[in-house]
């Protein structure tokens, strides 16, 4: 995954913050966070102007234990559902499977991902091949295209996005075309979705969206 600075070859532990708070670590200059799935809600992001730093002089301390500690497998690979690589300037997810890879035991059952503040411009296809990610945060990055987030509906169990603070957010329509495109969603950057929201967002559809004609094959003569 790239971003502004080279990254080490070597996986490094930082300072946790809090019960049952999230295990911060780096590699090189790329902080991430692993923690108990799911989140407790008074550690759910609140304000999100306040950007996540992880000091350097805390890389080789070990984490606080909280009420619920992050369990290992025998290989030393976590056991957590969630990933939290949010504030680190990334601009694609090029390694993005190998990190998993790396880090979590069962990397097929990540559920929560966190790639926030980062300065992604696109919604790497990477991310649709985890099947279980029920919440995804990618509010401020640097997201053009309201098309991008086609490439989320084939998630199956995906309930909660962030999408707020990026380009597209400016887009006329931009929420009802979310809802419309990602009918299961419940949350959507952070507010609930309501049934009053859902038939808004169809009217719009009905009104700005136009159905793909189905082509005709003809048969050559």
């Amino acid at each position: 995954m790239a971003g502004t600075c080279g990254t080490g070859s070597q996986w490094s532990q930082a300072q946790g913050y809090g019960p049952a708070s999230p295990s911060s670590y780096s590699l090189g200059c790329l902080s991430f966070q692993l923690c108990p799935f799911p989140l407790p809600k008074d550690q759910k992001s609140k304000d999100i102007s306040k950007p996540h730093f992880v000091p350097t002089d805390l890389v080789s301390e070990e984490p606080r234990p909280g009420l619920r500690p992050l369990r290992h497998s025998k290989s030393g690979k976590s056991l957590t559902q969630s990933l939290w690589l949010n504030n680190n300037v990334l601009n694609d997810l090029k390694d993005f499977s190998q990190v998993v890879s790396q880090l979590l035991e069962y990397p097929q059952n990540l559920a929560w991902i966190d790639l926030s503040f980062n300065d992604l411009t696109s919604i790497d296809p990477v991310l649709t091949t985890f099947f279980n990610l029920s919440v995804i945060y990618l509010h401020g990055n640097s997201i053009h295209r309201l098309g991008e987030v086609n490439k989320l509906a084939v998630l199956p169990r995906l309930r909660s996005l962030t999408l707020h603070g990026n380009p597209m957010e400016e887009e006329k329509g931009y929420r009802h075309y979310v809802l419309c495109t990602l009918p299961r969603i419940t949350t959507l950057d952070f507010g609930g979705v309501t049934k009053a929201d859902r038939t808004t967002a169809e009217v719009w559809k009905r009104m700005n969206i136009k159905p793909k004609k189905a082509k005709i094959k003809q048969n050559a003569l």
